[in-house]
């Protein structure tokens, strides 16, 4: 398996590109290992890497976020991970896991030792690969579920939010980081040009940010396009160009992602 993560690198001509290849590679296998025991029956695959796995978003992603769905006590956070060492230490990778499950959202590091070095990368070998896992056990109440299928490097089984709760989770995002993230615009202008008159799942995102502690506002069908518009014509759009201009699976999208396209696109749906 290592075998073919490092052919499939070999056939990118920079290295943004054989990492981003290499990782959501990785990430493949991380989710074959979750189908394969049984996680998806109890937690839901979201945020960016959901969108490019099962809607094919035309970014990269670095993290794994999942949103536990009903309790399953066959999974402490310290044997997944245990689990999901092992399972990459058998197909050949020099893999560490490091994770913390002492809080409401359980994260966890997976660090490949040497894998940048043989792709022709680094000359270092100590330069780790790495990445994120993140599980919300207390997730906000209101989202919708679905199950898609998805053969992308291995046939997998996903429980997952449903387009308009995984459109709230985004735009919650977005409104309560402590700072705006380029991808998370990105995301949010991919969703409207997909789907010009998606709403958010409403009842989700006011959880979420209620959750969260926001303090403006209530968030409703009538004003959450006027809110994120806000929140993207104050944005500084020399940063978020430069956050997102790595992980695009196109870098030719950077020329039409914009202020200007993104206000337009949060204007009125257009007439059915």
């Amino acid at each position: 398996m290592k075998d073919y993560c490092l052919e499939l690198a070999s056939k990118k001509n920079n290295s943004t590109d054989k990492v981003n290849i290499m990782r959501e590679y990785l990430q493949a296998y991380a989710l074959k290992v979750f189908h394969d025991r049984g996680l998806f029956r109890s937690t839901a695959f979201v945020g960016g890497t959901a969108l490019r796995f099962l809607y094919g978003l035309p970014r990269f992603s670095e993290d794994l976020d999942f949103s536990t769905v009903r309790p399953d006590n066959r999974f402490p956070f310290s044997e997944i991970m245990t689990m999901l060492r092992d399972e990459f230490l058998l197909a050949g990778y020099d893999a560490v896991v490091s994770y913390n499950d002492t809080r409401t959202v359980w994260n966890a590091y997976v660090k490949f030792e040497g894998l940048m070095k043989e792709a022709g990368i680094t000359p270092l070998a100590h330069q780790r690969l790495s990445i994120k896992i993140e599980i919300d056990t207390k997730p906000p109440d209101g989202a919708a579920l679905a199950t898609e299928i998805v053969n992308k490097y291995f046939p997998i089984s996903f429980l997952s939010y449903d387009i308009p709760s995984l459109f709230a989770g985004k735009l919650h995002a977005l409104l309560c980081r402590k700072y705006i993230k380029g991808r998370d615009i990105f995301d949010i202008g991919w969703y409207l040009s997909k789907w010009n008159d998606l709403t958010p799942n409403i009842v989700l995102l006011q959880n979420a940010l209620s959750q969260t502690g926001w303090g403006k506002e209530r968030i409703s069908v009538e004003n959450w396009r006027n809110i994120i518009a806000e929140a993207v014509n104050t944005a500084d759009w020399e940063k978020i160009e430069a956050d997102v201009r790595n992980f695009l699976e196109r870098p030719a999208d950077l020329s039409v992602f914009s202020k200007e396209t993104m206000v337009r696109l949060l204007g009125a749906p257009r007439p059915k």
